[in-house]
């Protein structure tokens, strides 16, 4: 234990900033005992100068490079005015020697320190964890130009390639960059291509700006595979080689860093443990750091275990931090990791909320929400269908004498028991304390049903098989999930491949079941608790099932992406043969997750005894607090009373050895001032009792008790805090096979009024500012008599034109703007450019209600033969009314008839031109004609 009691502020600063400069790889040095040569870095004291004494000089292989400017630690404060003073010293001339002016400038505490770079075009202070190795100081001396300087003279970007969104967030970026802003953040709609666009101005900042290493940092494993995916297809537009072929990309799977890797992938909490020198629990990566629980409120009150410098990994490891989410795992214990680094921080989200812009400065370089991606095209717009049950809404009650199964949380096992008291239920309950199959089948058989005839009713086969499109249900636990997943097999009649588990803790690869659900037939559908409830890309989604609640925005929002992305026609028919394209996603809320109150991240917990989970979690990662060890202390004594034997050997297996109660016991210890006395008794026993002082005696008892907490909390790790939060739950789940449920609403979610006018309105300005443009417009709007003419390519154009301008107002979503505010007759029809003819009518005047154009067609054409057989009895025969209705339905599918189209199918198999000629003769061509301008009236 160091003796720092008897010295001067001045000389613990002194001392706190040598171990910093060791720590970093200089050798120290007095001024009246230099050796140049020991080592690659020399930092020599009280060095004189024609400006005074440098309290430091910096020397990489015996060249003066730098100074540091010491002071008192109640100084940090100060530390911006005394930049005037260190910058003198370091254009100061050297005692001996004829140098040119210091580059490198510190000023420090041993607590605060500051770094400028006066190679840099505006040399701006800023605070840095600890000093630089002499290694890097020669890297950067070798390299001329300091890195600012570089992000200076990047190229302009290629726009080619890149969507107008990602153009403006690099182009940003890189402004920011050069304006020598230490931190960015890109908000970019899930789907817009957040990683894509990373992957573009990570290649130009180590091809342009010679970056030396960049970090890409998740918060899951699933993030960071993906990520890494990313790299390996992205290709530059200036080179035909892939990313992974120019620069190395790493992804961390243990605490080796490579030295030539180029850019790196990690979890935030692999790299806390690389610079903590922790092995990392495997499980640690598998969901992101919950920022928003009790745990943070107590890491809000104590400081957490701090990260001290890693030799191994220094400060300027990384030139650039490009953090992942960036709205989820950056605070608190987590922030520790980014504050270590002395590196550009660039934030992605899609979901900021008031931190991340606080974090970030509010330097936001790029602002794409999900509304914009969808007006772009970029993304999709969805609908909500909603399905409410009784018991979903109400509950239930299970009556006393009623036998039922009660069924075991983590077995699974059941025992058939009578109840002997009423058990009332609420709809929060449900899948944690009761279990009623009959609610989620319920809301299974009618999702079911709506599928075919409201969702999705086109989705039929050749041979009036329904191909299911692909869906994610969000459950609430993995009890839960393997619940749903049973009566979905059921209720659809299929094997075990149509409907998959996808969460961390299936016996299956998730990756694998993931990667076939995004690329193969099957699975269709996919129940996950959250493992892929953000960040994983699976595009050929097409509805999302909500059967939990979610109370975050963000991570609702987070969720809702999952189905945003868009997908190439062909892409999407390679894995759901039957559908057209995606135009849309469905929202199916059958927990009234669109309508319950959202806050803006996960609600803090306050309930006035937190929830063991978090309790575990805050003792794991080193939050050393005696309110929280005590009432751990306190869950364990009970618990410890209710576990079996059975139980108490896994516990020992997980703990290395420790029951429960020796493990509460070095809780309960960590604060007992006996122990702890004890403990400072050791510490201090080789001191002579007459020469210890106060401070030492406090110093020991400070160290004495963290060595407690530290043995206390070194038992728990994420296996065991699984097992005893699963144990601690209440063992067993009744199952409700006697309350039977029933629908109570099933319905589309009402388009509101004032958005079904906006997009009515859109829609008829964006037809009248095209009319002149486009042919079938301008005939639609100017030239009554030339509908006749239109064709099928006519429509096709505006159909094209609509897609690449205003996606948003794709038929179906104008359709269903129309039938929110008037009586619409009919269905939209189920070929998009039939129900756009629709639509066009409509908008134009020439029908005063919206319906479905072939439904026009057929109206017109049985008027039309009324009329011919007006005075007349059967003016056709029943042969020429074949022909007759073969044309309504060839101008059914494409709008007009030519005399050309007699010589293809259908007309070919019938005999064709000639045919018709035979049956109708010399009014062949006047019918044609004819029927062109009825039809189209």
């Amino acid at each position: 234990m160091a003796e720092t009691v008897n010295q001067n502020p001045e000389q613990i600063a002194r001392d706190k900033i040598d171990k910093m400069l060791s720590d970093a790889g200089w050798e120290i040095q007095s001024k009246d005992k230099i050796n140049l040569s020991a080592s690659k870095g020399v930092a020599v004291r009280e060095y004189q100068t024609d400006a005074g004494f440098a309290d430091y000089v910096l020397f990489v292989d015996r060249i003066p490079v730098g100074v540091i400017e010491a002071k008192k630690e109640d100084e940090g404060h100060r530390l911006t005015v005394v930049e005037e003073q260190s910058k003198d010293y370091a254009q100061a001339q050297l005692k001996y020697l004829k140098n040119d002016p210091l580059p490198f400038v510190y000023e420090s505490t041993g607590t605060i320190t500051r770094f400028r770079d006066f190679r840099d075009p505006k040399p701006r202070g800023r605070n840095v964890f600890s000093f630089h190795k002499p290694e890097t100081i020669a890297e950067w001396i070798r390299k001329g130009n300091s890195l600012r300087d570089r992000l200076t003279k990047l190229p302009s970007l290629n726009p080619e390639g890149l969507r107008p969104a990602q153009i403006v967030a690099i182009n940003n970026l890189e402004q920011s960059f050069k304006n020598n802003r230490p931190k960015a953040l890109i908000q970019m709609a899930t789907g817009a291509g957040k990683t894509f666009t990373a992957a573009t101005f990570v290649y130009r900042l180590l091809k342009y700006a010679d970056a030396k290493r960049i970090l890409f940092l998740v918060d899951t494993r699933n993030l960071g595979e993906q990520a890494e995916q990313e790299f390996m297809t992205y290709q530059p537009d200036d080179d035909n080689r892939k990313f992974t072929e120019l620069y190395n990309v790493q992804r961390l799977t243990s605490g080796y860093i490579a030295s030539d890797s180029q850019v790196c992938i990690s979890t935030i909490q692999r790299l806390y443990s690389i610079l903590k020198g922790e092995e990392l629990e495997e499980s640690a990566e598998e969901s992101n750091p919950n920022e928003s629980t009790w745990m943070e409120q107590q890491m809000n009150k104590k400081q957490p275990v701090p990260v001290e410098y890693t030799p191994r990994v220094p400060i300027e490891q990384f030139d650039f931090i490009v953090i992942d989410e960036a709205h989820r795992s950056i605070y608190n214990l987590w922030k520790q990791v980014l504050d270590y680094f002395d590196a550009f921080l660039i934030g992605l989200t899609a979901t900021p909320d008031k931190r991340t812009f606080g974090f970030f400065n509010e330097n936001v370089v790029s602002q794409y929400t999900y509304e914009e991606s969808v007006t772009d095209g970029v993304n999709v717009p969805y609908e909500v269908y909603n399905i409410e049950t009784e018991i979903s809404s109400k509950g239930g009650v299970i009556e006393s004498g009623w036998f039922v199964d009660r069924r075991d949380k983590l077995t699974r096992a059941k025992r058939w028991q009578q109840e002997d008291e009423d058990t009332e239920y609420k709809r929060n309950d449900l899948d944690k304390k009761v279990v009623n199959p009959s609610q989620i089948r319920n809301i299974i058989k009618e999702y079911k049903k709506v599928l075919r005839t409201t969702i999705f009713p086109d989705r039929f086969d050749e041979q009036g098989n329904y191909e299911v499109p692909k869906t994610l249900v969000f459950a609430k636990t993995d009890s839960h999930a393997d619940d749903i997943i049973k009566i979905i097999r059921e209720e659809f009649n299929e094997g075990d491949d149509f409907c998959k588990k996808v969460t961390y803790k299936i016996d299956e690869d998730p990756k694998s079941v993931l990667n076939r659900f995004r690329n193969s037939y099957h699975p269709r559908i996919a129940v996950t608790v959250d493992m892929i409830a953000t960040g994983t890309d699976v595009k050929p989604l097409e509805v999302l099932l909500f059967m939990r609640d979610v109370k975050s925005i963000n991570y609702f929002e987070q969720m809702k992406g999952r189905g945003t992305r868009t997908i190439d026609s062909e892409k999407l028919r390679e894995v759901s043969a039957t559908a057209r394209s995606k135009t849309h996603f469905v929202i199916v809320d059958a927990i009234g997750a669109t309508k319950s109150k959202k806050t803006d991240s996960r609600p803090l917990e306050r309930k006035p005894s937190a929830p063991m989970k978090d309790l575990l979690g805050a003792v794991t990662v080193g939050v050393a607090d005696e309110d929280l060890f005590l009432s751990l202390a306190n869950r364990l004594i009970r618990l410890e009373k209710q576990i079996t034997e059975k139980e108490q050997e896994k516990i020992l297996e997980f703990s290395g050895g420790k029951n429960l109660k020796q493990i509460t016991k070095e809780l309960i210890t960590a604060f007992d001032p006996d122990a702890i006395e004890n403990g400072a008794q050791e510490l201090i026993k080789n001191i002579p009792e007459a020469e210890r002082t106060p401070a030492q005696y406090e110093e020991a008892k400070k160290e004495a008790q963290e060595k407690l907490a530290l043995e206390a909390a070194k038992t728990f790790n994420g296996q065991l805090n699984d097992y005893l939060e699963n144990v601690r739950k209440e063992h067993e789940q009744i199952i409700d096979h006697i309350n039977i449920d029933t629908v109570t609403k099933s319905e589309w979610e009402k388009t509101s009024v004032d958005q079904a006018k906006k997009t009515i309105q859109k829609f008829t300005q964006y037809l009248e500012a095209n009319k002149d443009e486009i042919k079938a417009l301008s005939i639609f709007y100017n030239q009554p008599y030339q509908r006749r003419d239109i064709t099928f390519k006519m429509i096709q154009d505006v159909m094209e034109k609509l897609r690449m301008d205003k996606p948003t107002l794709a038929p179906d979503n104008v359709w269903n703007a129309y039938a929110a505010l008037e009586e619409v007759k009919g269905k939209a029809p189920q070929d998009e450019l039939t129900a756009l003819v629709s639509l066009i009518r409509r908008a134009c005047g020439i029908d005063k209600e919206l319906k479905p154009f072939d439904k026009t067609i057929d109206e017109n054409f049985k008027n039309w033969i009324f009329k011919q057989n007006a005075g007349k009895h059967n003016r056709f025969t029943s042969e020429q009314m074949d022909w007759l209705r073969m044309i309504k339905e060839h101008v059914v599918s494409s709008y007009h008839i030519e005399l050309d189209d007699l010589d293809y199918t259908p007309f070919d198999s019938q005999g064709g031109r000639g045919k018709m000629y035979q049956l109708f003769g010399n009014e062949m061509n006047e019918i044609i004609d004819e029927l062109n301008e009825v039809l189209a009236a």
